[in-house]
């Protein structure tokens, strides 16, 4: 709390001088106050052709639209700022200067195997790559964690293990046991020489971890840096860095939805039983980790990783295989969003099933109608939810999808004994994801997150087993069971309207 205070107060003389010039100038326009409102609506016809010609989220585009035409002069200010990608350029610009490594490795295997079993997902992949950048490789072991609780003591062993280098990249770190207990590991390995780099985002921490915390770092010999700090309002402020991995000298990679708080492990009691999950990788897909946490390090930490790093990774255990794995990570400085996207065409390809975890149900209306139409044709659509939230205006807002998705067919469970943070799907027991991307507009637009694409993976058949033991600790919410009436249909249509803001 005291380091939200102190932000606010930080940024409040700011405000306060930009409303002080503000009344100056409208009391000086006043006499032209005429001229004034028919110049506003003219800019603002303006700005509502240029948004409605826009390719981009429909949902979005009618949230702003409403905004602006009922508050012109504020919400073209708004807009300009927060609701235009060409206020990500700062980011962009850095992103730029830092490139992914030319030689990513060689996916030829992946590619051949994949098109001889099916060419359609092999487009899928293919396009995939095409936007990110990041390669397919044969999976050589991805071990699947149901629970925070699991995982955690894994990744307390590999990091003892490091002899080159350890990278963490969090949106939530917090003092308390999880962290603690992995400081103390990373302190003991910087101090042998291991290469330790921390980066967390500063919004996402902006409760929980303090720039003092930071320092007590660096005094270990730990680099640490904050992604986008808050210093002062800008348009940059609603990209944040929700990416999670853990990287131990380019052999292993953890991922999923777990960040490192306590109540991601269940030592502490937030909102009921934390349900959350995650994965252990080795062999060249940890290479594409790397790559990621190398090219934020590089932009925004003002010092560059070694290129060894990247060009000298281990070599690869190539007597296992396990199906076909891709890991990427969205950004919203891309055209193309690129999980909503590969969601829409996964269910499109869906013949059987299409199972998903999230801990918020948002979708855009692309990704609405692709549960809709693959329910309607007979696929089986199931999504679980939480049973207890962590923001109530969210669920809320969440709850507000579940009548269209119901009356089409998809099943949806929330799980009754406490809050569902994991972030994943598997469509026909064949293809799937894991990783930190949630089915809201701030996850599929406008945050940094990481993803791991699976196919024919043995991975996919624990996924498959968690999903159905979750679901049995869930109840099943039905049309009858979510209520009727005009005033749910309205108090619906308006947060459905604002869920791009939540």
């Amino acid at each position: 709390m005291n380091k939200i205070l102190s932000r606010v107060f930080s940024i409040l003389p700011a405000v306060l001088l930009q409303c002080l010039w503000l009344y100056i100038l409208f009391a000086w326009l006043a006499p032209w106050a005429a001229i004034i409102n028919a110049a506003l609506s003219v800019l603002a016809l303006i700005f509502v052709l240029y948004i409605i010609t826009k390719q981009d989220e429909s949902t979005y585009k009618i949230l702003w639209l409403l905004v602006i035409l009922t508050f012109p002069l504020p919400g073209a200010l708004l807009y300009l700022l927060f609701g235009n990608k060409r206020t990500t350029k700062p980011l962009k610009k850095r992103l730029d200067k830092s490139p992914l490594p030319d030689d990513k490795g060689d996916s030829s295997a992946a590619y051949e195997k994949l098109s001889s079993e099916n060419i359609r997902l092999a487009q899928t992949f293919k396009w995939v790559e095409n936007k990110t950048g990041f390669l397919p490789f044969e999976n050589r072991t991805a071990k699947y964690y149901p629970l925070g609780d699991e995982m955690f003591p894994d990744m307390l062993e590999d990091m003892k293990k490091a002899e080159r280098f350890i990278f963490v990249e969090y949106f939530i770190i917090e003092n308390g046991l999880m962290w603690d207990s992995m400081v103390d590991i990373l302190a003991e390995r910087a101090a042998n020489g291991v290469d330790v780099r921390v980066m967390y985002d500063d919004l996402g921490s902006i409760s929980t971890y303090t720039r003092r915390d930071a320092e007590a770092l660096k005094k270990k010999g730990i680099r640490c840096v904050s992604f986008n700090p808050l210093i002062v309002i800008k348009g940059t402020l609603n990209c944040r860095d929700h990416r999670k991995m853990l990287i131990i000298d380019g052999r292993v990679a953890y991922s999923g939805g777990v960040n490192l708080a306590d109540e991601y492990i269940n030592h502490i009691e937030k909102h009921g039983h934390w349900k959350d999950i995650g994965f252990r990788l080795t062999g060249e897909s940890v290479g594409n980790y790397v790559r990621m946490f190398a090219q934020f390090w590089n932009a925004f930490a003002g010092e560059h990783i070694p290129d060894e790093y990247l060009t000298s990774l281990p070599a690869p255990d190539k007597s296992s295989s396990d199906g076909l794995i891709l890991s990427y990570y969205d950004s919203p400085l891309r055209p193309d969003a690129v999980s909503n996207e590969l969601y829409v065409d996964l269910l499109s390809q869906a013949k059987e099933s299409a199972w998903f975890f999230t801990p918020y149900l948002m979708p855009g209306n692309a990704l609405l109608d692709a549960f809709v139409r693959a329910a309607r044709r007979g696929v089986d659509v199931r999504i679980i939810m939480p049973g207890v939230p962590d923001k109530k205006l969210v669920y809320r807002m969440s709850r507000s999808f579940y009548r269209v998705l119901l009356e089409a067919g998809v099943k949806i469970y929330e799980y009754t004994p406490g809050f569902v943070h994991a972030k994943a799907c598997v469509i026909d027991g064949v293809v799937g994801t894991v990783g930190t991307v949630n089915l809201d507009y701030r996850s599929l637009f406008l945050h940094f997150e990481n993803n791991s694409l699976f196919y024919r993976a043995s991975l996919l058949d624990s996924l498959k087993s968690d999903f159905l033991a979750t679901q049995e600790k869930s109840v099943e919410r039905t049309v009858d069971s979510i209520g009727n009436g005009f005033v749910k249909w309205l108090v619906d249509g308006v947060l459905r309207i604002f869920a791009p803001l939540c």
